[in-house]
């Protein structure tokens, strides 16, 4: 393998917290005769008649192709025209790079759609307030004031907004403006500008389960507003821990992507057989596409040398290998523990 020192930039990158593992027994939550918790419960109400949200939520436990992933693109369920064409070059950009450039690389909080669909969270509410916390990067946090207050006219740019609530019946609604154009919103690279607003939408139908709208509207980075969902679990029994960033000291290490001529790129070009699948390997760009249905997230791969390339979204990467004539015979898709032999079907070769 080839992958040298890009595995040390994914890893830096995408690096994730481990979660949560206290061996703890959550008091007051209505349980089941074996004593596991009942998530088919009543949602709680406060003293105050309206839902209360307050736990800690599990984020992206879908994993099935088309559903989640949305921390590491929110976009990846809109048409390629939904981006902007500067945001389009952007997020090219950055995945060339290899996302050298992230916020995680430095050690900076993400954004706020990163923190909705990524990993534990616990919500802390009281009338006038709520507090998020976060099992992710610096463990940032995040205050939505429910005091009745309007959204500043002209705010301070922050990493994660300025935020105010209300309730919709039993819908909490929360408003975000002021953000940065330094973070990301998500691991991807799809651009946060200071013209986004954020809208969220939680809503708690019983103990165990909290459904979250998010509306994306950003004239600068996507043509329309759109709207993602998701459902979070409950998690009892547990609690988040804290985490601390340590990836400057990698920051020597990450590098951008290598540069592969187009005459070299259309040799990869073509349909590869694995065990029980066939994976089609398409170009685009300067960068593979690589379509294989076990492995739909692992898609848009970056080159990091002539022959290897690494995904842009994880750390598997593959290894193109040739005959003794130059053809190009077969991959490695190395990865997940595993290394995976890719040949190419009837004797199709590119030289």
């Amino acid at each position: 393998m080839k992958t040298g020192i890009m595995s040390v930039a994914v890893a830096a990158l995408l690096a994730a917290p481990a979660f949560g593992q206290w061996t703890i027994t959550t008091p007051g939550i209505p349980r089941l005769a074996n004593g596991k918790p009942n998530l088919s419960a009543p949602a709680p109400r406060t003293s105050y008649g309206k839902p209360d949200l307050t736990g800690i939520w599990q984020a992206g436990l879908a994993g099935a192709a088309g559903q989640y992933g949305y921390d590491y693109n929110v976009a990846q369920d809109l048409p390629p025209d939904a981006l902007t064409p500067w945001a389009q070059s952007v997020r090219q950009q950055r995945l060339q790079n290899f996302r050298k450039d992230s916020p995680l690389s430095h050690c900076m909080p993400v954004s706020a759609s990163f923190l909705d669909f990524r990993g534990l969270s616990r919500i802390v509410q009281t009338p006038g307030l709520i507090v998020i916390l976060y099992e992710s990067p610096n463990s940032p946090h995040r205050t939505i004031f429910m005091d009745g207050r309007e959204l500043p006219k002209d705010p301070e740019p922050t990493w994660l907004g300025y935020s105010v609530g209300h309730w919709e019946g039993d819908t909490l609604v929360v408003n975000s403006i002021g953000f940065n154009d330094q973070g990301w919103l998500d691991v991807g690279g799809n651009p946060q500008t200071e013209t986004l607003r954020l809208t969220e939408r939680y809503r708690r139908p019983d103990f165990g389960h909290l459904q979250l709208e998010v509306t994306f509207d950003d004239p600068k980075t996507f043509t329309k507003p759109f709207t993602l969902r998701m459902v979070k679990p409950y998690i009892a029994d547990t609690e988040i821990f804290e985490d601390v960033c340590e990836n400057e000291r990698d920051r020597g290490h990450l590098t951008g992507g290598f540069k592969v001529a187009p005459e070299v790129l259309a040799k990869y070009a073509g349909t590869y057989e694995l065990p029980g699948r066939d994976v089609v390997v398409e170009i685009s760009g300067d960068k593979l596409l690589v379509r294989d249905n076990a492995h739909p997230r692992d898609q848009l791969f970056v080159a990091n040398s002539e022959t290897g390339f690494q995904s842009s979204v994880s750390e598997v990467a593959i290894e193109f290998l040739k005959d003794a004539q130059g053809a190009v015979t077969q991959f490695t898709r190395t990865g997940e523990g595993k290394d995976e032999k890719a040949v190419r079907k009837n004797g199709a070769t590119q030289r």
